[in-house]
């Protein structure tokens, strides 16, 4: 017997041979008000006190029905006389004394649908939010194909091929996101650059290989999909991959209500690229008396954005509009410069290198220690180049150590150049021919595998 059965007391199981309960065609029963709605609808009519003399419809299963003379009277459950409607509330009370339940119904209520806010697009067709940003996702996707592309965009994997001209290609791949910076950009309501830093990020992990880039993906996660803020993103990563003829070959556009607030967001990418590998760079190559060859950085680029955040918004109290100090620009123009890409500064003079090391997150000493061999130290002359606007600011309003600054920022070097004395100048001259500065800002000397800082 199953467990509605139980809990209906004015319902019984039908005596042998008797006809069966009403039931739709589909299966489903009927019970109280709706079972008489439904014979109503059948019989063409109210059903009075008098049943219809006579009914050509047959129960389910059961014998035609005969007339009554004393009221109608259906097999199965009983039903109320018509405008007298039994209310649910009471089967209901019982069904929550039958089972323990204080004040929950059993029976699940009907599930409730997300609101949709349907888009009316330029051409006319109305979209759900999801659909038209990912309308707008491929069409920005289409602008960054190059002639190594295969493939038709939506399809499971993305493919590129290796450019001819290699005799031993190695593949490079790196992966990273853009931190707490997309918390900048959705305060400011700036969406448009998080892209570009993001494709800068991974092209320069890769270029310290000596790689070039090949293919991107991208993945954006975000409570809901928002047409106009998902098309921003997205124009950013296709910018970044157009400026280095670099495929955008797929990615994941992913709403996760339960693990985002309305309006956050995450985006992550990878990159592929390739190089010969007689000519890949790993860091073996660094010798003592080797130059540090330091490039500037436009900014936090992708890091410490937390700490950053902290100061700005808590201590300091400031506005993303509001004038960043020392600098004659906004909050939001300052914490949410592009992350600067190396490639046409570095790329001329890749083959007079010993090595490259990306600035990120760990500041100098914690990525410039990647590439030394054992043996080797690397020495930083701390006064070498002059800190950077934000970077005082940060220092001073947040009262952060020095040691603190170091570990976290990167201080206005973003990319670090290992080569010989001979070849300072030249690379040096190549930076600046790309609108980059760079200085000369250490050497490698025997000793441990460390960073140090030399302090004049």
């Amino acid at each position: 017997m199953r467990h509605d059965e139980l809990l209906d007391p004015v319902e019984a199981r039908p005596p042998p041979g008797a006809a069966a309960p009403y039931r739709h065609p589909h299966g489903q029963r009927f019970r109280g008000a709706r079972a008489l709605r439904r014979l109503e609808h059948l019989s063409g009519g109210a059903l009075g006190a008098r049943a219809r003399a006579q009914d050509g419809r047959h129960q389910a299963g059961g014998a035609r029905r005969p007339a009554r003379e004393s009221g109608h009277h259906v097999q199965g459950p009983r039903l109320p006389a018509a405008g007298r409607v039994r209310p649910h509330g009471r089967r209901r009370r019982v069904r929550r004394r039958l089972h323990g339940l204080s004040g929950l119904d059993r029976r699940p209520d009907p599930p409730e649908h997300a609101p949709r806010d349907d888009v009316r697009c330029g051409d006319g067709v109305v979209r759900g939010p999801a659909e038209e940003a990912k309308r707008r996702i491929a069409s920005l996707v289409r602008t960054t194909r190059t002639a190594l592309a295969v493939g038709e965009i939506g399809a499971f994997g993305g493919m590129v091929r290796v450019p001819a001209g290699f005799e031993h290609p190695v593949l490079v791949l790196s992966t990273d996101g853009v931190g707490t910076k997309v918390l900048v950009a959705a305060r400011a309501g700036i969406h448009d650059t998080v892209g570009e830093d993001l494709v800068n990020h991974c092209v320069n992990d890769i270029l310290v290989h000596g790689a070039r880039p090949l293919a991107f993906l991208d993945y954006l996660a975000t409570a809901q999909l928002e047409p106009e803020t998902a098309a921003a993103i997205v124009s950013g990563v296709a910018r970044g991959c157009q400026a280095h003829e670099m495929t955008l070959a797929g990615g994941e556009t992913a709403q996760l209500p339960d693990l985002y607030q309305p309006g956050q967001y995450d985006l992550a990418g990878t990159i592929v690229g390739v190089v010969e590998e007689r000519k890949a760079l790993h860091g073996d190559l660094v010798r003592p008396g080797d130059v540090l060859i330091g490039y500037a950085s436009n900014g936090l680029h992708t890091n410490g954005y937390t700490l950053a955040r902290r100061i700005v918004f808590e201590r300091l109290r400031l506005d993303v509009h509001d004038e960043f100090p020392e600098t004659g620009r906004t909050v939001a123009q300052v914490l949410l410069d592009v992350h600067r890409s190396y490639v046409t500064a570095v790329s001329p003079v890749l083959a007079r290198l010993h090595a490259l090391a990306h600035i990120t997150g760990g500041g100098i000493a914690g990525n410039l220690v990647r590439i030394l061999p054992e043996g080797c130290e690397a020495v930083i002359d701390a006064r070498a180049w002059r800190w950077p606007p934000v970077f005082r600011v940060l220092r001073r309003a947040g009262a952060v150590s020095l040691g603190e600054m170091r570990r976290v920022f990167n201080l206005g070097i973003g990319m670090i150049a290992v080569s010989a004395r001979d070849d300072t100048e030249a690379v040096i001259a190549a930076a600046k021919r790309a609108a980059v500065e760079a200085w000369i800002i250490g050497e490698v000397r025997p000793g441990t595998r460390a960073v140090k800082f030399a302090e004049r």
